[in-house]
């Protein structure tokens, strides 16, 4: 599923942060945002999610003008087709790593429902096997930003936005992170990623690089 901004501008609190930006992310295929810090890498990431709406221009979902979405067709959009491995992690500390996963429970004693094959096998390849009942709230920086990777191949969406997502890792874990994504984008999706991580932004096919305004 293809993702494009046309002629893409966002201004907050009277500040330019994007102006005229045009892009076209491609399945298959990893694009890396790239810039010094407040350069809008986030807020781009975040407009072509459909989590921010433009000031001006367009935002366009598989070739459709999705600007004008509502929140049912937004909403419509996260859960079928979208995953995001987001800079503050977006886990829930409480609950377990299991259900930070699938974010799925059963009403039975509040188990994780889902799929447990799937579970195991997103959980080896992200290096945080046999940890499915663990509080999440155990996990380090590093592993928190691993298990929204894991969460992003549980669903198997089709496009995939991840804000700074090798930030905190080691660098074992960061090259697990970025073979991950590729790997993903391998498999016919697309994957954006906004990162100041110059292994992440070589492993990339291509590079959209922002200036701070």
């Amino acid at each position: 599923m293809e993702i494009g901004v046309e002629q893409l501008t966002v201004v907050i609190d009277g500040r330019t942060i994007l102006n005229r930006v045009s892009l076209a992310c491609r399945p298959g295929t990893v694009t890396a945002l790239v810039g010094p810090s407040g350069a809008g890498k986030t807020t781009l990431l975040n407009v072509m999610g459909l989590l921010l709406r433009p000031t001006a221009g367009r935002v366009r979902v598989g070739g459709t003008d999705a600007t004008g979405w509502g929140s049912r067709q937004r909403r419509r959009f996260w859960r079928d087709h979208a995953a995001f491995i987001l800079q503050d992690y977006g886990v829930i500390e409480e609950e377990s790593v299991a259900f930070n996963v699938t974010m799925r429970a059963s009403l039975l004693r509040g188990r994780v429902a889902g799929d447990p094959e799937r579970l195991r096998a997103v959980l080896a390849a992200t290096g945080l096997e046999g940890r499915e009942r663990e509080p999440a709230v155990r996990l380090s920086g590093g592993e928190k930003r691993r298990l929204g990777v894991a969460r992003a191949l549980y669903k198997d969406a089709r496009v995939i936005f991840a804000d700074e997502p090798t930030a905190s890792l080691d660098e074992r874990n960061r090259a697990r992170v970025i073979e991950l994504l590729v790997s993903l984008a391998r498999q016919g999706r697309t994957v954006v990623v906004a990162t100041h991580d110059e292994a992440m932004a070589r492993a990339a096919d291509s590079l959209y690089a922002l200036q701070r305004a």
